[in-house]
């Protein structure tokens, strides 16, 4: 899908620069930028869930128990 995006002019050059260098399209260095972008907004928010409830006073094999024996 084409999309229209602002990029200032050396951020263009450089984009341009680097794709000559790495012998690929700028759209495929765009595409790329935006996948790394993506998978580490994933990694961020899975960083932030981990260990989520460590601050706990329950042990966790208690509470497992205990929702299960609520079935």
């Amino acid at each position: 899908m084409r999309i229209l995006v602002d990029i200032v002019e050396s951020e263009l050059k450089a984009l341009d620069k680097l794709a000559k260098s790495e012998k690929v399209s700028r759209a495929s260095l765009i595409r790329k930028a935006v996948n790394d972008f993506l998978d580490r907004h994933d990694r961020t928010k899975e960083a932030e869930a981990f260990g989520l409830w460590g601050n706990r006073k329950i042990d966790g094999l208690e509470y497992q128990d205990k929702v299960r024996s609520e079935w």
